[in-house]
């Protein structure tokens, strides 16, 4: 058996058509390709979207408010937060966009262990109740030093949502299954970006409401729904296919027996110890891997903290600037989702995400280039949040499930978005207020940083090339256990990565 090696080239996608069924008198039909029976009175398609209604909303609704509540700061400040806290003419902004990232980037290998220690839905809900209540606290600061303290904290509170979200839903799928998953999940940073300006649009007509100016409530508000959700996700946030009380043995067995097939062992059963983490660096492609991300992390918060800026200086009011601002994240999502379906339907990655990323440095050239045409520059900004919020879950997806074992992937996912996120500083420093409104030195970095993450895609697939047809001409007996084989996760000889 080789993990990941598809059947005739094609494995069957279990979205398209049940893998095992049940005859009338409940004997089971075994299917080659899945070497798994399926629990009678159902079948894997059943299965698989019954998985699909309890993992993907709720985290979809997670990481939704997180991002929400970590760039609605860009909607606040449209409505007069630097200048009520004086420091509109400084740097001070992007200072305190750029604290957010120290502890997020420091902490996101930790955080994603204790999430396997302590289970997924405490973690992840806890760290949730945690971020919603220091927003409210962000819309309740008076000065810059306070601003800072509740935008460091916040950081520190969301460091495990994204890399723990992507490492959950890893461990429910097969790789042929996983991209529209992955797309579907991102894109809530989309649809949070989308709701975001509509939202803002809303409250920031509460201007001076109960004293409070509108920036205040857009914290305030935000903050108070993340913290009621948190509290039902304790019941509701999914745990690992190991501990689901939602599935049936014979079900954990099955979910368990497919993922085998695809991905290897597991190894759910043994704590990540620091060895684990000091091998999982040994490999070149998970270094590789990290600047693929971090290129593409740059114009991601470029775009995600300075858009409503850039589309104010086209000269529309703060309101009229909130709604600009939701058309190209609606199309953003569109589009990841329709490379998502062609990804699982080709079962390739590479390609898509190099033309992805092209896609992206198009609209920053235009951006770049024309500087007095509205419609145009505004089109651009359509091209450059299709390109960017696409192209990101399929390297994120393409990486994570080409990692073998729970250790493996858990160490690799978190490095690879903590990491990736120092490019967030990078971002926050591109785009300064002496800039505006051409914002030539922002646009720029943006476009170098995106053919670093071409770059990496390309390193990144020719070694997982290689690797494989050097296991192809290699030896496929090396007389190792089953044991041996999980322990090494994807680096095992039977191992084949999705290119």
């Amino acid at each position: 058996m080789r993990w990941g090696h598809e059947k005739n080239g094609a494995q069957q996608d279990s979205l398209d058509e049940p893998n095992a069924q049940y005859n009338g008198d409940s004997s089971p039909v075994y299917d080659d390709d899945v070497h798994a029976v399926c629990p009678p009175h159902t079948t894997e398609r059943k299965l698989v979207n019954k998985i699909d209604w309890r993992v993907i909303p709720f985290l979809c609704i997670l990481y939704l408010l997180a991002f929400l509540d970590r760039v609605n700061i860009a909607n606040a400040n449209i409505f007069g937060l630097s200048e009520e806290l004086g420091i509109e003419d400084t740097n001070k902004y992007n200072t305190a966009l750029v604290i957010f990232f120290v502890p997020y980037i420091l902490f996101e290998i930790p955080s994603n262990i204790l999430l396997k220690k302590f289970s997924p839905r405490y973690w992840l809900s806890g760290c949730m109740f945690l971020f919603g209540l220091i927003t409210i606290c962000q819309g309740l600061v008076q000065s810059y030093s306070g601003l800072l303290a509740t935008r460091f904290f916040l950081g520190l509170a969301e460091t495990g949502m994204f890399p723990g979200c992507f490492y959950l839903i890893g461990m429910w799928y097969r790789r042929s299954e996983a991209q529209r998953r992955y797309s579907f999940f991102f894109s809530s940073t989309t649809l949070a970006g989308a709701f975001g300006g509509l939202l803002a649009s809303a409250i920031g007509k509460m201007d001076y409401m109960r004293g409070y100016r509108g920036w205040r409530w857009i914290f305030i508000l935000e903050g108070v729904l993340t913290c009621v959700v948190s509290f039902a996700f304790v019941f509701l946030l999914p745990s690992f296919p190991e501990d689901a009380t939602w599935l049936t043995p014979e079900e954990k067995k099955y979910v368990k027996d497919r993922l085998r097939v695809d991905q290897g062992a597991s190894a759910a059963e043994r704590r990540i110890t620091v060895s684990d983490v000091k091998n999982v660096f040994k490999d070149i492609k998970v270094i590789v891997a990290g600047f693929m991300y971090f290129g593409l992390i740059v114009p991601a918060y470029g775009y995600a903290y300075f858009s409503p800026g850039i589309i104010r200086s086209y000269g529309y009011s703060p309101i009229q600037t909130q709604l600009h601002s939701v058309p190209p994240w609606a199309a953003a999502f569109g589009f990841a989702m329709v490379l998502a379906f062609l990804s699982d339907k080709l079962r390739h990655r590479f390609a898509l995400a190099i033309f992805a990323i092209l896609v992206s440095i198009t609209g920053f050239a235009i951006l770049l280039t024309v500087h007095n045409h509205r419609p145009t520059q505004y089109a651009a900004l359509f091209l450059v949040t299709m390109g960017t919020y696409s192209a990101m879950p399929i390297i994120v997806c393409w990486f994570n499930m080409n990692l073998g074992g729970h250790h493996r992937r858990s160490v690799g996912s978190a490095w690879q978005v903590g990491f990736g996120n120092i490019g967030g500083i990078i971002a926050v420093y591109a785009f300064l207020a002496k800039d505006a409104p051409r914002f030539v030195p922002g646009y720029s970095i943006c476009i170098a940083f995106a053919c670093l993450s071409v770059l990496s895609c390309v390193l990144y697939g020719a070694l997982c090339w290689r690797q494989n047809k050097e296991r192809d001409r290699a030896v496929s007996d090396l007389g190792l256990t089953e044991y041996e084989k999980t322990e090494m996760g994807d680096l095992s000889p039977d191992y084949r990565y999705l290119l």
